[in-house]
């Protein structure tokens, strides 16, 4: 792993030590979006709501808006952990999720990975147009498999998506796909090979209950075979099938990080609304 004495002086920082493998550090890590507001035309919706949410006099001469989307936050992550990220929306669990990938730069802190971060998202970029069997191979080769590996694991991949239960989806382009279906073809290609660090997004909560069991024990195989699972979802019970370990964001801020029931049994207490005293009675 690059920079050894670094990582030393993280794991004794953050009070993790022993002869688990590191996979994945975050320092003390802010991460801020720049939001350049002055290339709306005078007069757009776009336009007017910048003028709106720039609230500091900088900003507003400038034209650029500042988001704070990641606050001092630090962990170490171990190959065989499986980790939940949690919070409520624009919590910063993705945008954490694309640092640790390298598609965003941090503003303060480091990130440091031991191996390669592969990010799956509902989002992953495969060809509308293609058909699900050309995406197969295209998504295969973009992970590195070989052509022959990918012709040995075809049909796994296939079967395991579940998308030709109900016709011969695979053989038609994507675009015709629901949301479901891209997603649960994009994680079964993603699952096909083993990863140093999975970062996956929501991939699993288009699923029914069968394929999120299915995608639950391939999580388990991969962590068994090689290095760590990130799992970001509003899901409560996919987090609880797949990881034993939560992390808690709100606000861009750590707010909890430990076992899986008790963080999200602080999480839930959190997000549950708040019951209205009922008025006594006459």
């Amino acid at each position: 792993m690059d920079h050894v004495n670094d990582v030393k002086d993280v794991t004794a920082r953050t009070g993790v030590a022993g002869e688990r493998i590191p996979t994945v550090i975050a320092d003390r890590v802010d991460i801020v979006y720049r939001v350049n507001g002055t290339s709306a035309g005078r007069g757009s919706a776009t336009a007017a709501l910048n003028r709106i949410v720039r609230r500091k006099k900088t900003e507003r001469a400038s034209g650029v808006r500042t988001v704070h989307a990641v606050r001092n936050v630090s962990f170490v992550a171990y190959k065989g952990e499986a980790i939940g990220l949690i919070g409520t929306n624009g919590s910063g669990k993705s945008t954490l999720l694309k640092a640790v990938a390298g598609l965003l730069p941090v503003e303060n802190g480091k990130i440091y990975t031991d191996g390669q971060p592969s990010l799956l998202g509902v989002n992953a970029a495969l060809m509308s147009d293609l058909t699900g069997e050309r995406n197969v191979h295209l998504g295969g080769l973009a992970m590195g498999m070989t052509r022959e590996q990918i012709k040995e694991r075809y049909q796994e991949i296939v079967d395991f998506s579940g998308i030709n239960e109900k016709g011969d989806f695979i053989s038609l382009p994507m675009r015709t796909y629901s949301s479901g279906m891209g997603s649960r073809l994009r994680f079964s290609i993603a699952a096909a090979k083993d990863h140093d660090v999975l970062l996956i997004d929501e991939a699993l909560a288009t699923g029914d209950a069968k394929f999120r069991q299915r995608s639950a024990d391939r999580i388990r195989a991969m962590r068994e075979h090689a290095g760590t699972v990130f799992l970001v979802s509003h899901s409560n019970s996919s987090i609880r099938e797949t990881c034993e370990r939560v992390l808690w964001l709100e606000r861009g801020e750590l707010r909890m990080d430990g076992p899986t029931e008790e963080v999200l049994k602080e999480y839930e207490a959190f997000t549950e609304p708040k019951k209205k005293p009922r008025p006594a009675k006459a």
